[in-house]
């Protein structure tokens, strides 16, 4: 692949995955969590309790921004804080029962409106290709 190929191909994946984010959030309900909050609030689930600090770099914001969105989880009851039981100076937000039930929800929706998608729009196919792509387009997301 040429260095212009490469350029078109990186371009073409950037508006395709584009659309495809913008489509599944206009799946979300206006109140619903804004994207920072869905965004902290999963990798809290996947990856566990983690330092404000730890998940503004994670997440590539400033701390304050970070302190921003963990406020409105923490006052919905979302996320909670509590002391590090290594090193009591340290505080660890992690989610809370509610917080797991509302991610849960929500995952499911989305999750049956994809398969919906895939299984009237797209050959068996075409669906394997797009799950073999999968672990190509986390790498991508990891090296960004």
């Amino acid at each position: 692949m040429t260095d212009e190929e490469l350029l078109q191909a990186s371009a073409d994946l950037r508006v395709a995955l584009g659309r495809l984010i913008r489509r599944l959030r206009q799946g979300y309900v206006t109140g619903e969590l804004t994207l920072p909050e869905r965004s902290v609030l999963s990798r809290l689930d996947r990856e566990g309790p983690a330092t404000p600090g730890c998940l503004a770099d994670l997440e590539r914001v400033k701390p304050q921004a970070m302190g921003v969105t963990l406020a409105g989880l923490v006052e919905r009851g979302l996320v909670e804080r509590r002391k590090d039981a290594s090193d009591g100076r340290k505080v660890l937000m992690s989610v809370t029962e509610a917080g797991l039930k509302l991610l849960t929800d929500r995952r499911s929706r989305t999750t049956r409106r994809m398969a919906a998608a895939l299984a009237e729009q797209f050959t068996e196919a075409e669906r394997r290709e797009l799950v073999t792509a999968i672990p190509l387009i986390e790498r991508l997301a990891d090296r960004l």
